[in-house]
């Protein structure tokens, strides 16, 4: 067990929205959040938990599966929620349109007063597995029943993928998918096009470094001031624009065939365009290797390799640390109000991973240890919401 400050870990999972054009001058949008995680014995309760929300103006929160205590905390506050549907419940959401109602009925519309935003309908669900076929149409019969309860266009439906489904991410224009999930996500992009909703990506920055520090610098994935690197005549000057951006193109590469966005205007186009990925960091003395389905992909040989970007001169030293991890969340609260080289002036929705430390979360000891506060509620490090 992890027994000081610099022995825990920090992790961050973003949800990152590029906006449609209407609405991407809508300065909230650049508003950061949290991960709301409760797989410990020692947090605090609901009530307190959203109290630390506001007195910190944390003014968005994402919560894994539906919560009766945190839904009825949230109420009258102005916390807007991104929830998630438990994954056990996949199944019959999706080979049940009924069962989709009561899920919408028990869980949205007992809450009134709760700020909905958005319903991610499963989290890293890998394509492969059983649970697979069975996400899009969740998606679908979810969306449904928000329609027939009279709040179509009032709250999203969407899912969160793993980074992992790309086949490459550099350089960032040649972002692409792994063919063989094209089955998966192909249908999925194409229904939050045409409902207007953005996708969910989780990304680890952070683990692409320790993937390649030889040819990383450090500063790059720290977001810190570099000389940064020029692809394809774009200057990027931070690891994650680049992933970022990869995943954009990747997304477009997919859309680009269909028939809406091929006869479309151009204007059409801009508007039809959404993207959201994740992201994450460490602050764990010693660093771990990426967990399987955390780490951000190296290229396939032959598919763009990372050029050397003046190799760090610290990566003998400690790397995962609670002050690298507050440099990149600051500097990431920074620039995410600004959007990406691909896709500039459009700020990105971000939800930090995760509010507190959990310590019942599965997997190594370092998975216990995500939280910017711990269970006291005291913070890890200065940051300031705003």
């Amino acid at each position: 067990m992890a027994s000081t400050t610099s022995n825990h870990h920090l992790m961050l999972s973003m949800l990152l929205f590029a906006m449609l054009i209407f609405t991407s001058l809508d300065l909230t949008v650049g508003q950061v959040g949290t991960f709301y995680g409760r797989l410990g014995t020692n947090l605090p309760g609901a009530a307190r938990t959203v109290g630390l929300y506001q007195s910190n103006n944390i003014r968005r929160m994402r919560l894994y599966d539906p919560d009766g205590p945190t839904l009825r905390s949230l109420a009258g506050t102005n916390i807007s929620l991104t929830m998630g549907v438990s994954h056990p419940d996949l199944r019959d959401l999706a080979n049940c349109p009924a069962a989709a109602t009561a899920w919408v009925r028990r869980y949205i519309l007992r809450f009134p007063n709760v700020k909905f935003r958005s319903i991610i309908v499963g989290n890293e669900i890998d394509p492969a597995s059983e649970l697979g076929p069975f996400v899009f149409p969740a998606m679908q019969n979810i969306y449904r029943a928000i329609g027939a309860a009279g709040l179509g266009g009032k709250i999203r439906v969407s899912t969160s993928i793993n980074i992992d489904l790309l086949s490459r991410w550099s350089p960032p224009q040649a972002g692409e998918f792994k063919c063989s999930v094209n089955w998966f996500i192909r249908p999925i992009l194409e229904f939050l096009r045409d409902t207007r909703a953005p996708i969910g990506v989780n990304v680890f920055p952070f683990y692409a470094y320790l993937n390649d520090r030889q040819n990383i610098n450090l500063s790059f994935a720290l977001l810190q001031p570099n000389n940064g690197v020029v692809y394809g005549g774009v200057y990027y000057d931070n690891l994650f624009y680049v992933i970022f951006d990869a995943f954009d193109a990747a997304i477009d590469r997919i859309l680009a065939a269909t028939s809406l966005l091929s006869t479309g205007t151009s204007s059409d186009k801009a508007e039809q365009k959404k993207v959201v990925i994740g992201s994450g960091s460490a602050s764990n003395r010693g660093s771990p290797p990426p967990p399987p389905g955390h780490g951000s992909p190296p290229p396939p040989p032959g598919h763009g390799s990372l050029p050397t970007i003046f190799p760090d001169a610290l990566s003998d030293g400690p790397i995962a640390t609670v002050e690298n991890a507050r440099i990149y969340i600051n500097n990431l609260m920074r620039i995410v109000r600004n959007g990406s080289p691909r896709s500039p002036g459009r700020p990105i929705e971000t939800y930090i991973f995760s509010m507190f430390d959990e310590n019942l979360r599965p997997g190594p000891e370092y998975e216990r240890h995500f939280g910017i506060f711990s269970a006291n509620g005291q913070p890890k490090f200065p940051f300031r919401f705003q």
